[in-house]
Protein backbone atom coordinates (compact mmCIF):
# COMPACT_ATOMS: atom_id res chain seq x y z
CA UNK A 1 0.00 0.00 0.00
CA UNK A 2 3.13 2.65 0.26
CA UNK A 3 2.89 2.70 -3.87
CA UNK A 4 -0.58 4.34 -3.30
CA UNK A 5 0.58 6.65 -0.42
CA UNK A 6 3.82 8.03 -2.93
CA UNK A 7 1.68 8.50 -5.48
CA UNK A 8 -1.51 10.73 -3.21
CA UNK A 9 1.77 12.63 -2.10
CA UNK A 10 3.22 13.37 -5.43
CA UNK A 11 -0.14 14.60 -6.70
CA UNK A 12 0.94 17.61 -4.63
CA UNK A 13 4.37 17.24 -5.61
CA UNK A 14 5.85 15.61 -2.57
CA UNK A 15 8.23 12.48 -2.46
CA UNK A 16 7.46 10.88 0.81
CA UNK A 17 10.58 9.06 2.77
CA UNK A 18 11.35 5.52 3.39
CA UNK A 19 10.89 6.56 7.43
CA UNK A 20 7.62 8.47 6.50
CA UNK A 21 6.02 5.62 4.72
CA UNK A 22 7.01 3.97 8.15
CA UNK A 23 5.24 6.17 10.38
CA UNK A 24 2.31 5.66 8.69
CA UNK A 25 2.27 2.34 8.62
CA UNK A 26 3.05 2.88 12.54
CA UNK A 27 0.71 4.99 12.80
CA UNK A 28 -2.25 2.45 12.01
CA UNK A 29 -0.81 -0.44 14.15
CA UNK A 30 -1.22 1.96 17.18
CA UNK A 31 -4.63 2.64 15.66
CA UNK A 32 -5.76 -0.88 16.23
CA UNK A 33 -4.12 -1.36 19.34
CA UNK A 34 -5.55 1.45 20.72
CA UNK A 35 -8.89 0.89 19.42
CA UNK A 36 -9.01 -2.72 21.35
CA UNK A 37 -9.87 -0.97 24.25
CA UNK A 38 -11.72 2.84 22.69
CA UNK A 39 -14.26 3.64 20.04
CA UNK A 40 -11.40 4.90 17.04
CA UNK A 41 -12.67 3.37 14.36
CA UNK A 42 -15.17 1.01 12.70
CA UNK A 43 -12.70 -0.22 10.31
CA UNK A 44 -10.91 -3.99 11.37
CA UNK A 45 -9.23 -4.72 8.27
CA UNK A 46 -5.74 -3.59 7.46
CA UNK A 47 -5.58 -3.36 3.83
CA UNK A 48 -8.93 -1.14 4.10
CA UNK A 49 -7.31 1.21 6.69
CA UNK A 50 -4.78 1.98 4.72
CA UNK A 51 -6.84 2.97 1.73
CA UNK A 52 -9.97 4.72 4.01
CA UNK A 53 -7.51 6.22 6.48
CA UNK A 54 -4.34 6.94 5.42
CA UNK A 55 -4.85 7.40 1.74
CA UNK A 56 -8.14 9.28 1.86
CA UNK A 57 -6.06 11.75 4.67
CA UNK A 58 -3.18 12.30 1.47
CA UNK A 59 -6.17 13.34 -0.96
CA UNK A 60 -5.92 16.77 1.05
CA UNK A 61 -2.17 17.21 0.30
CA UNK A 62 -2.74 18.81 -3.27
CA UNK A 63 -5.25 21.46 -1.37
CA UNK A 64 -2.75 22.58 1.01
CA UNK A 65 -0.25 25.84 1.10
CA UNK A 66 3.23 25.16 -0.35
CA UNK A 67 4.47 26.87 2.02
CA UNK A 68 4.77 26.16 5.43
CA UNK A 69 1.56 27.15 7.72
CA UNK A 70 -0.77 26.52 10.68
CA UNK A 71 -3.72 23.46 10.56
CA UNK A 72 -6.38 22.24 12.77
CA UNK A 73 -7.96 19.40 12.42
CA UNK A 74 -11.63 19.59 14.02
CA UNK A 75 -13.22 16.53 15.86
CA UNK A 76 -9.77 14.37 15.12
CA UNK A 77 -11.17 10.97 16.88
CA UNK A 78 -8.14 8.85 16.37
CA UNK A 79 -6.28 11.11 14.19
CA UNK A 80 -7.26 11.15 10.58
CA UNK A 81 -6.55 13.27 8.85
CA UNK A 82 -4.47 15.32 11.31
CA UNK A 83 -1.96 12.50 12.06
CA UNK A 84 -1.30 11.05 8.34
CA UNK A 85 -0.99 14.89 7.24
CA UNK A 86 1.55 15.76 10.39
CA UNK A 87 3.75 12.74 8.78
CA UNK A 88 3.46 14.06 5.18
CA UNK A 89 4.13 17.75 6.20
CA UNK A 90 6.63 17.96 8.37
CA UNK A 91 6.96 21.96 8.45
CA UNK A 92 3.30 21.95 8.78
CA UNK A 93 2.44 23.02 12.50
CA UNK A 94 -1.04 20.81 13.54
CA UNK A 95 -3.38 21.23 16.27
CA UNK A 96 -5.79 17.83 16.66
CA UNK A 97 -8.93 19.15 18.41
CA UNK A 98 -10.80 16.28 20.48
CA UNK A 99 -13.33 17.06 23.40
CA UNK A 100 -13.46 13.13 24.07
CA UNK A 101 -10.64 12.60 26.55
CA UNK A 102 -9.71 9.06 26.07
CA UNK A 103 -9.28 9.67 22.02
CA UNK A 104 -6.83 12.66 23.08
CA UNK A 105 -4.85 10.80 25.13
CA UNK A 106 -4.38 8.46 22.64
CA UNK A 107 -3.86 11.23 20.38
CA UNK A 108 -0.80 12.59 22.20
CA UNK A 109 0.28 9.31 22.68
CA UNK A 110 0.74 8.77 19.05
CA UNK A 111 1.94 11.76 18.08
CA UNK A 112 5.11 10.88 20.69
CA UNK A 113 5.58 7.63 19.76
CA UNK A 114 5.65 8.74 15.87
CA UNK A 115 7.83 11.72 16.79
CA UNK A 116 5.92 14.15 15.58
CA UNK A 117 6.71 17.49 17.00
CA UNK A 118 4.58 19.15 14.58
CA UNK A 119 1.53 18.10 16.36
CA UNK A 120 -0.30 20.08 19.77
CA UNK A 121 -3.67 18.08 20.72
CA UNK A 122 -6.24 20.31 22.21
CA UNK A 123 -9.09 18.19 24.14
CA UNK A 124 -11.72 21.31 23.79
CA UNK A 125 -15.01 21.09 22.09
CA UNK A 126 -15.12 22.77 18.13
CA UNK A 127 -17.39 25.40 19.48
CA UNK A 128 -15.30 26.12 22.74
CA UNK A 129 -12.47 26.13 20.63
CA UNK A 130 -13.24 28.89 18.21
CA UNK A 131 -15.22 30.93 20.98
CA UNK A 132 -14.48 34.81 21.08
CA UNK A 133 -12.03 34.36 24.01
CA UNK A 134 -10.28 31.55 22.54
CA UNK A 135 -6.30 31.79 21.56
CA UNK A 136 -7.25 29.04 18.63
CA UNK A 137 -9.95 31.81 16.95
CA UNK A 138 -9.05 32.66 13.59
CA UNK A 139 -5.43 31.72 13.73
CA UNK A 140 -5.27 28.65 11.46
CA UNK A 141 -4.18 29.03 7.62
CA UNK A 142 -6.79 25.60 7.11
CA UNK A 143 -8.80 23.99 9.53
CA UNK A 144 -9.86 20.27 8.09
CA UNK A 145 -12.61 18.11 9.39
CA UNK A 146 -13.60 14.50 8.36
CA UNK A 147 -16.96 13.10 8.56
CA UNK A 148 -18.02 15.09 11.81
CA UNK A 149 -21.57 16.74 10.93
CA UNK A 150 -23.25 18.10 8.15
CA UNK A 151 -22.16 20.97 6.79
CA UNK A 152 -23.91 23.54 8.18
CA UNK A 153 -22.69 22.00 11.52
CA UNK A 154 -18.99 21.97 10.02
CA UNK A 155 -19.31 25.56 9.15
CA UNK A 156 -19.90 26.64 12.50
CA UNK A 157 -17.14 24.94 14.15
CA UNK A 158 -14.79 25.19 11.25
CA UNK A 159 -14.88 28.81 9.82
CA UNK A 160 -14.15 31.11 13.01
CA UNK A 161 -10.90 28.91 13.51
CA UNK A 162 -9.87 29.93 10.24
CA UNK A 163 -8.25 33.30 9.41
CA UNK A 164 -9.06 35.73 7.08
CA UNK A 165 -7.66 34.09 3.99
CA UNK A 166 -7.32 30.80 4.98
CA UNK A 167 -9.36 28.03 3.65
CA UNK A 168 -11.69 25.10 5.16
CA UNK A 169 -11.49 21.44 4.08
CA UNK A 170 -14.38 19.12 4.66
CA UNK A 171 -14.07 15.48 3.74
CA UNK A 172 -17.40 14.31 2.91
CA UNK A 173 -19.83 11.69 0.80
CA UNK A 174 -22.24 11.82 -1.90
CA UNK A 175 -24.81 13.19 0.52
CA UNK A 176 -22.99 16.36 0.25
CA UNK A 177 -25.09 18.01 -2.68
CA UNK A 178 -28.05 17.59 -0.48
CA UNK A 179 -25.90 19.71 2.23
CA UNK A 180 -24.56 22.49 0.38
CA UNK A 181 -27.96 24.23 -0.37
CA UNK A 182 -29.17 24.41 3.43
CA UNK A 183 -25.31 25.10 4.55
CA UNK A 184 -25.02 28.35 2.07
CA UNK A 185 -26.56 30.75 4.23
CA UNK A 186 -24.35 29.51 7.50
CA UNK A 187 -21.31 30.01 5.01
CA UNK A 188 -22.13 33.81 4.17
CA UNK A 189 -22.80 34.52 7.73
CA UNK A 190 -19.70 32.84 9.49
CA UNK A 191 -17.24 34.57 6.68
CA UNK A 192 -17.06 31.91 4.31
CA UNK A 193 -16.81 32.47 0.31
CA UNK A 194 -18.16 30.45 -2.82
CA UNK A 195 -17.80 26.37 -1.73
CA UNK A 196 -15.84 24.03 -4.00
CA UNK A 197 -16.26 20.94 -4.60
CA UNK A 198 -13.05 18.70 -5.71
CA UNK A 199 -13.70 14.94 -6.59
CA UNK A 200 -11.75 12.59 -4.35
CA UNK A 201 -9.46 10.14 -6.47
CA UNK A 202 -8.81 7.34 -4.28
CA UNK A 203 -9.99 3.23 -4.51
CA UNK A 204 -13.00 2.97 -3.41
CA UNK A 205 -13.75 5.96 -2.63
CA UNK A 206 -15.70 7.20 -5.84
CA UNK A 207 -18.19 9.35 -4.30
CA UNK A 208 -15.92 10.96 -1.98
CA UNK A 209 -15.50 14.67 -2.35
CA UNK A 210 -13.29 17.33 -0.31
CA UNK A 211 -15.42 20.55 -0.47
CA UNK A 212 -12.95 23.46 -0.20
CA UNK A 213 -14.39 27.25 1.38
CA UNK A 214 -12.58 30.54 1.31
CA UNK A 215 -12.74 32.52 4.56
CA UNK A 216 -13.25 35.80 3.22
CA UNK A 217 -13.91 37.79 6.14
CA UNK A 218 -14.33 37.76 9.88
CA UNK A 219 -16.47 35.84 11.72
CA UNK A 220 -18.49 37.51 13.77
CA UNK A 221 -18.06 37.37 17.51
CA UNK A 222 -21.33 35.87 17.98
CA UNK A 223 -20.44 32.83 15.95
CA UNK A 224 -19.77 29.68 17.19
CA UNK A 225 -22.45 29.67 19.37
CA UNK A 226 -22.09 27.46 22.56
CA UNK A 227 -23.35 23.77 23.01
CA UNK A 228 -26.37 24.98 24.87
CA UNK A 229 -27.67 27.57 22.87
CA UNK A 230 -26.82 26.19 19.31
CA UNK A 231 -28.68 21.83 20.30
CA UNK A 232 -30.47 21.51 17.75
CA UNK A 233 -30.68 24.56 16.15
CA UNK A 234 -28.14 24.71 13.06
CA UNK A 235 -27.75 28.17 11.45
Amino acid sequence: MSELWITLARRAQLELSADQVARLSRYIDLLFAANERMNLTRIADRAAAEVQHVGDSLTLLPLLPREAHHLADVGSGGGVPGIPLAIARPDVSIALIESTQKKAGFLREAAHDLGLNNVTVHPVRAEDSGAKASALRESFDVVVARAVATLDWLAEWCLPLARKGGTMLAMKGPKVLDELPVARKAIKLLGGGEPVLHRVELPGAENHVIVQIPKIARTDRRYPRSATSAKGKPI
